[in-house]
């Protein structure tokens, strides 16, 4: 591990000792400058009963250097009771950190960020859990075909309505987890659920979703359901305010993977999910068919040992990083497990490349006869 790297890691983990318990922060992502604001645009209905607003928000790319939108969309609850405590990015000790939504029986801090949609900076007032049905508050909540609705009243208390996105900092929203905030870190969390994940993946991979090109005003700000950008994705009305960036925006930060195939210097990946997928290995051509096939052969099958490796470690962390969760870990402990699991990492992927090498050499070694 680089000088740089250990240094960047130990001011993380002060940053994080020193946190709250109500936030749950996704380690690894700090960005020098904030995210643009909130795009406005309207919420799409509500397809089915059970569904939750989850609202749209500023997602970091670091192999393009930039923030991505990712459109707000209806999920289904994970289990009964359950509501979703939006993301939010914060100023800490000069940088910007993301943290992390997550599912619990009560709404934590979420920055203060007025997401809209019932998320107007602190708690929820777009529905309630009745036992196992959720009930939804239509001056606030687009339902249509849905019956077990209700109509209250929402009085907006913050005195400057604002689309900024980030908490703390400069031009940052100011605000404090209150005490059923801190109350709410304590609870029982659950991560965001499997179609929340693709939902991301996929925005990502969209360019047009990224602030440099739309420049704060995402062509899909919502969607019906996760992943649903094109029959009923709903476009922003207009960019939440003035996005300028920094000319330099690249230096230090830092984030998720690069989509690009290992090399002999990869690049460093926290979790065996953020590594670059693995690149099937071209046939060889030596001029011998039979030591062609015999190569192939090999080659084939280091192919399938390293990915199913990769498979069992991603599965063996992410099931870590659930208990951790699960139990509300404290954030020294989820530090000691994120530098464990960077360490697996790296070992991993160093042995893959030694193995691809050798692989490589062995077949050099062979080939056609000189003439």
């Amino acid at each position: 591990m680089s000088t740089k790297t250990a240094v960047r890691l130990l001011l993380f983990a002060v940053v994080m000792f020193g946190m709250a318990a109500t936030s749950s922060a996704q380690f690894g992502i700090s960005v020098t400058f904030g995210p643009p604001p909130i795009p406005v645009y309207d919420q799409p209905p509500c397809p089915e009963d059970g569904y939750i607003w989850t609202p749209g928000y500023w997602a970091w790319d670091n192999d393009g250097d930039d923030y991505y939108w990712v459109p707000g969309t209806w999920v289904p609850a994970p289990e009964p009771g359950f509501l979703w405590t939006p993301p939010y990015w914060g100023w800490e000790s000069g940088v910007y950190l993301f943290h992390e939504g997550y599912w619990g029986p009560h709404i934590g801090f979420y920055g203060g960020i007025n997401y809209g949609f019932g998320y107007f900076g602190e708690g929820f007032v777009g529905g309630r859990w009745d036992h196992d049905r959720f009930y939804y508050n239509r001056s606030v909540m687009n339902v249509v075909n849905v019956r077990n609705v209700y109509n209250e009243t929402v009085i907006n208390n913050n005195v400057r309505v604002t689309r900024v996105s980030y908490n703390g900092g400069p031009g940052g929203i100011e605000a404090r987890p209150r005490r059923e905030d801190e109350l709410a870190g304590r609870d029982r969390h659950l991560p965001p659920v499997g179609v929340q994940t693709q939902h991301l993946r996929e925005a990502r991979s969209d360019r047009e979703l990224h602030a440099s090109a739309n420049n704060g005003r995402p062509p899909v700000a919502a969607t019906a359901r996760p992943g649903d950008f094109h029959e009923h994705a709903v476009p922003a009305r207009e960019a939440g305010g003035a996005y300028h960036p920094p000319a330099n925006r690249a230096q230090g930060n830092r984030g998720g993977p690069e989509p690009r195939g290992e090399s002999a210097n990869p690049r460093t990946a926290v979790h065996a999910r953020d590594l670059p997928p693995l690149q099937r290995p071209s046939p060889p051509n030596t001029g011998n068919p039979r030591n062609d096939q015999r190569y192939q052969q090999q080659q084939e099958k280091l192919y399938s040992k390293q990915n199913q490796e990769r498979q069992k470690l991603q599965q063996r962390q992410e099931q870590q990083d659930q208990r951790l969760v699960q139990r509300n870990a404290a954030p020294p402990q989820r530090q000691q497990v994120e530098q464990q699991h960077q360490r697996q990492t790296e070992q991993l992927q160093q042995r893959h490349v030694q193995q691809q090498q050798q692989m490589q050499q062995r077949q050099s070694s062979h080939g056609p006869p000189h003439h």
